[in-house]
């Protein structure tokens, strides 16, 4: 079965800057003769026969019965043309009219080789601008860092990945323009919903015709193949996929296709504008309309209109006004499947003492002890940006990104000194926890940002703190995303946290990968590493579960890993009753716990199963301890029925006692009911490690807690039933009276 790529990020993540480049044999040409002689190229007879032959190779997806991830990797090779240059050629092709005769094999061959080889020779050109003024005594300073450099950054811009799936900003459209469909019906004679529609529509029929054209290959003579039938269509055939009028149908292609005899004139160097990417249906001399990349008409579905709006300067205002509510409301609906409405607040004030408003934060969410501060923006990069102006790409940053981190950090402040009064939207007082262990800032744009990731590493300024966390930059795609596939708030908080920490040491082309390399491995980097680079191959799970679940591919909805292998398990469920009762106690235990590697989560969730059985089987308590990590934390665990003014003060000794053999800073302690396993209540001991002499004689006959990871081995799954003098079941070497009888 074949099925065309409607993602484009899927292989948009591909990392042109890690494509292995020949070794040039002859000087390095200057990028506009290489630029001008791929024009001149793109402009040869037949040549739109070239661009259909590469776009079908490199965007198309082969799969029998289920799609897999690795029916997806071909759209991660580094010799894949991503489409920042497909559109490239579709738009030096318009600059003189469109010759649609279909040349030789011969021909077509030499038009593919010559593309291929211009594409990588103005990439390797581009990837010099690095070294090209690069002065390696400047390494010693340690203030140095060349990838500020708008020359150098105009090679990730260019070639970075794409952060949103083609059925996001397909999808994501309606909810941007909802509000604005007034306009729209006025000026463009048709609404957002028709226009999402016909997107749709087209996209199917690509996924048809793409079929329909290799079956009719099989039976055609080489000279006559071509996949020029792929891409074009009638405005009849979408109106019967579409089920729309026909009227309806032809002018949202108007508004999306390039106007007759367009020569993209002002398209002359790479970075200008190229109005292929604004208006990418072509109109034929057969009033048929060739679209050669479906990502291109979605994501001009989910930008253009702004701009058509934007035009209207008696409109301007309220454009601007209901593309920052999108955002925002956005970030609330999404936040409120995951933590319910009770814990997401928006438009929060924040006012001083005197009643002077001291700021403002769009979106606050408050779980136990924790709090999400996100600020969204809605400013993109420019186009002279992207032309790799250092001035404009730092302001671009500035409006974009910096400020709204900036926003975040002053209301998280303010949030931290807890002396402030926070009032929503009707002036209500919000309460507050007494305590907030961690804050976490999110900043939120509205729109794909070219390197995004990138570019906060070089330019963002912020100053954490012990409760504050580094600024998490993204876009509502990854938002998306991130409450698609991490459907609980510990899931999602323990997700942000660790990112968060990893901020310095952790680079991948955008978040997409990040977050599929957690869903599968769980993000967890040990010290030894200074830094880690992840490949874009890595997010082809993510990739396809987004697929089965948005576009109901057949295929894994849920990528094989954390989700899968950890519900099912003794942690898994004790995780789940975390969530439920979201207490400062447990949300701490909650976090450790979805920190645990696999094996580990089975070790200790069979031996949370064994001292079940040995609490059924005779009525008693039975526990375990063992040490997390370094040592610094640790866990205990009791089985019993007791009441809770017994059950209580025993666990509270119990994880005393063993945090102070541990020397630990951090204690955990949970009581489960046998028979089910249901959490009863949990504690969490975080004090510093002070030596005590009472403790020291309470401890002595103590030994060291065993690690999780051993706990499996030691255990024994049946047997029966552990004697006062028989050697602790945890693996400690002492008597269980001396260990976790205690």
């Amino acid at each position: 079965m074949l099925r065309w790529d409607q993602l484009d990020p899927l292989a948009m993540c591909n990392i042109k800057g890690a494509k292995i480049m020949k070794k040039a044999a002859k000087p390095i040409r200057s990028e506009q003769v290489i630029f001008d002689e791929l024009a001149e190229l793109c402009v040869s007879p037949g040549y739109v026969h070239a661009i259909a032959y590469l776009c079908f190779r490199d965007n198309m997806i082969l799969y029998s019965g289920e799609m897999k991830a690795d029916d997806m990797q071909q759209l991660f090779s580094k010799t894949r043309l991503i489409r920042t240059e497909t559109s490239t050629v579709i738009g030096l092709m318009l600059k003189r009219g469109i010759d649609y005769t279909l040349p030789s094999p011969k021909t077509l061959e030499g038009y593919v080789n010559k593309t291929e080889t211009l594409l990588e020779e103005i990439h390797h050109t581009m990837s010099a601008a690095f070294w090209k003024d690069f002065d390696p005594t400047s390494i010693a300073n340690k203030d140095f860092n060349p990838f500020t450099n708008g020359a150098v950054l105009r090679e990730p811009i260019f070639y970075g990945g794409e952060s949103a799936y083609s059925f996001q900003y397909r999808d994501f459209s309606l909810a941007k323009y909802g509000r604005d469909d007034d306009w729209l019906t006025a000026h463009k004679q048709f609404s957002i919903q028709d226009a999402r529609n016909v997107v749709y529509a087209i996209s199917r029929l690509q996924d048809e015709k793409a079929g329909e054209t290799l079956q009719s290959m099989r039976t055609a003579a080489p000279k006559d193949w071509t996949f020029l039938p792929c891409f074009t269509f009638a405005i009849q055939e979408v109106a019967d996929c579409a089920r729309m009028d026909p009227a309806v149908v032809e002018r949202v292609f108007k508004a999306f296709a390039a106007p007759a005899g367009a020569c993209n004139e002002q398209f002359t160097v790479l970075n200008d504008f190229n109005i292929i990417n604004a208006s990418p249906l072509i109109p034929m001399p057969d009033g048929c309309y060739a679209l050669f990349h479906i990502y291109s008409l979605v994501e001009a579905l989910y930008e253009a209109p702004f701009y058509w709006m934007g035009a209207d300067k008696a409109y301007v205002s309220t454009a601007m006004k209901h593309r920052g509510l999108f955002t925002e409301q956005f970030a609330v609906e999404r936040l409120t499947q995951i933590f319910g409405a009770d814990k997401v607040l928006s438009n929060i004030d924040i006012f001083g003492s005197k009643g002077n408003k001291l700021g403002e934060i769009d979106v606050l969410v408050l779980f136990g002890d924790r709090a999400l501060v996100l600020q969204a923006k809605s400013k993109r990069l420019t186009l002279e940006a992207r032309r790799g102006n250092d001035l404009q790409i730092k302001d671009d940053f500035k409006k974009s990104i910096q400020d709204s981190s900036d926003q975040a950090y002053l209301c998280a402040q303010l949030l931290e000194e807890g002396k402030c009064a926070f009032r929503d939207a009707a002036g209500n007082v919000v309460p507050l926890p007494e305590k907030l262990k961690r804050i976490y800032v999110l900043c939120l744009i509205a729109d794909h940002y070219p390197a995004l990731s990138f570019q906060a590493k070089q330019f963002l300024k912020c100053t954490p703190t012990a409760t504050i966390s580094p600024p998490f930059i993204m876009d509502v795609f990854a938002l998306d995303a991130m409450t698609e596939m991490l459907g609980s708030p510990l899931q999602l908080l323990s997700y942000i946290d660790r990112r968060t920490g990893y901020t310095e040491k952790l680079m991948a082309s955008h978040e997409l990968t990040i977050l599929s390399y957690h869903l599968k491995k769980n993000l967890w980097l040990s010290d030894e590493y200074d830094m880690v680079m992840l490949d874009d191959d890595i997010s082809a799970d993510l990739d396809l579960a987004m697929l089965v679940r948005r576009e109901s591919i057949p295929g894994k909805s849920t990528p094989d890993g954390i989700l899968t292998r950890f519900a099912a398990t003794a942690l898994g469920r004790i995780t789940k009753a975390i969530e439920a009762s979201p207490e400062p106690a447990t949300i701490d235990l909650g976090f450790t716990l979805l920190k645990l590697d696999e094996d580990t989560v089975i070790a200790v969730s069979k031996a949370i199963d064994h001292i079940a059985k040995l609490g059924v089987a005779d009525g008693k308590s039975h526990d375990f301890t063992a040490a997390v990590g370094q040592g610094d934390t640790g866990l205990t665990i009791h089985c019993n029925n007791d009441p809770i003014e017994i059950a209580g003060p025993s666990l509270q000794r119990h994880c005393r006692a063993r945090k102070y053999t541990q020397r630990a800073t951090t204690w955990f302690g949970v009581c489960l009911n046998p028979n089910d396993q249901v959490l009863r209540f949990g504690i969490n001991l975080d004090f510093p490690w002070q030596q005590n002499e009472a403790m020291d004689v309470l401890t002595k006959d103590m030994g060291k807690a065993t690690r999780l990871h051993a706990i499996t081995s030691k255990l024994r799954s049946n047997g029966p039933k552990v004697g006062r003098n028989d050697p602790c079941p945890c693996g400690s070497g002492y008597k269980f009276k001396k260990c976790c009888l205690l």
